[in-house]
């Protein structure tokens, strides 16, 4: 039985998918659906059964039977709401689960995959996996962060498979239900089909309007490098994953408007709120990743942005 924590959001119901492609269907998923419309995303799955995350955490806890079933655990379950303040419950539901999991699996030698976070970098211009680079910004880095060191700390004495991945920007379909923390792809094609118009940030910490970069990851890349952690059972560790190559929102949009054949870009005032904790610029560092022989060919911008625009607009 493989569990997928998460697994009704955005990533974690696209590792199911990859599953589902593996012709695995033995799949648990774990989410919180107090945002029902997340169903979408479960539907379109096959799965053997749905728990709620507390009720999970219960169960982990008391060593219910269930658990003997366990054979590998995707955790990919969290708060990814970068612009949410609340403390407490993001190092609850990042930091705090994710210890009880890593426990549960490590004193089953239970191979553990978790979502780490390029937003454990915050403002370096550096994407290394090394401490001297990882100065997060918000407390949603924060929390990923510590439960990165944590794992770093114990993995001397852990004699299973433990792997944190570190996703960059990730885009592609099944992410609706994010709202304002879904990718900028998904938004500026809803930008287009209502006005026309494709919002860009003005020039911020040097670079000209529309030009700060980040490292744009397509979903089934992310999926993929999953999947590949858990046929390759000897790589343990924390990983970047993005494509090591950033593109600027400018090249995002132009790829947009090149597909819809329409549209221009409007530049919008650099917000205030953001100064100081945004992400001008992120590029991953893939040295690690190809360390464990992991020589994954990553999907470009403009295929990735038109099969999303494909699949977005199929609907």
């Amino acid at each position: 039985m493989i569990v997928v924590t998460g697994g009704a959001g955005f990533i974690g119901s696209q590792i199911v998918a990859g599953l589902n492609r593996l012709g695995r269907e033995d799949i648990i998923v774990v989410d919180d659906l107090t945002d029902g419309k997340k169903y979408k995303n479960l539907v379109v799955n096959k799965i053997a059964d749905y728990i709620d995350k507390v009720e999970f955490r219960r169960l982990i806890s008391e060593r219910n039977n269930l658990c003997d079933q366990i054979e590998f655990i995707f955790h990919q379950g969290a708060c990814s709401t970068t612009t949410e303040w609340d403390g407490q419950y993001m190092m609850d539901n990042n930091y705090t689960y994710s210890k009880e999991l890593l426990h549960f699996c490590i004193e089953r030698s239970i191979p553990f995959v978790y979502a780490s976070s390029a937003a454990v970098y915050g403002l370096n211009s550096k994407f290394s996996e090394e401490p001297a680079n990882e100065q997060p910004v918000n407390v949603y880095g924060y929390s990923k962060l510590l439960f990165d060191n944590y794992v770093r700390r114990l993995s001397a004495d852990i004699n299973s498979q433990v792997v944190g991945l570190r996703y960059f920007n990730v885009y592609g379909p099944r992410e609706s239900h994010k709202a304002g923390m879904a990718s900028v792809i998904f938004h500026f094609n809803n930008q287009i089909k209502e006005t026309g118009e494709l919002n860009l940030f003005e020039g911020s910490d040097g670079y000209a309007d529309g030009e700060q970069l980040r490292d744009f990851v397509f979903i089934d890349d992310v999926v993929n490098i999953n999947l590949w952690m858990m046929e390759h059972p000897i790589a343990s560790g924390v990983f970047n994953v993005g494509t090591g190559k950033a593109n600027s929102f400018n090249d995002v949009a132009n790829n947009v408007v090149e597909w819809h054949g329409k549209g221009r870009v409007k530049y919008i005032e650099f917000p205030d709120k953001l100064r100081g904790s945004y992400q001008s610029f992120t590029e991953a560092n893939l040295t690690d990743l190809r360390s464990v022989g992991c020589d994954y060919e990553f999907t470009s911008l403009n295929y990735g942005v038109n099969a999303y625009l494909n699949a977005l607009n199929s609907e």
